[in-house]
């Protein structure tokens, strides 16, 4: 089984539930890790925005985003661009070349390649 997780909510919307999608969808991945699933993360939408609050050591989410920081596949680069991420360290996907970006991932790829997809 394949399993990808979109990572969408924001990290500037100053809620716990924005957090609190973050650290579910992590413990996802890191669950899926530990089980030994095949997964990956994309941060795509707002959700571009988090890499750099987590790559502070004093975010309550880094210990949790060290230990999956493997399963990363990348940032979307058109919703980067949008909302003026700065996704250093990670490669900008733009497999998806949305018309007037700079392309995102693709999802149809993601099922045509056998993954399920969960969205935080």
């Amino acid at each position: 089984m394949k399993t990808a997780v979109l990572i969408l909510s924001d990290p500037n919307a100053g809620s716990e539930e924005s957090l609190g999608r973050l650290f579910n969808a992590l413990a996802t991945v890191y669950e899926f890790k530990i089980s030994g699933e095949e997964v990956s993360v994309y941060f795509q939408g707002a959700g571009t925005r988090w890499p750099e609050h987590l790559m502070k050591s004093d975010h309550p989410a880094h210990k949790l985003f060290k230990e999956i920081e493997d399963k990363i596949i990348g940032v979307s680069c058109g919703c980067a661009d949008v909302f003026g991420a700065k996704p250093s360290g990670f490669d900008l996907i733009t497999d998806n070349q949305v018309p007037g970006t700079t392309g995102l991932p693709s999802l149809v790829t993601m099922q045509k390649e056998g993954s399920h997809i969960l969205i935080f």
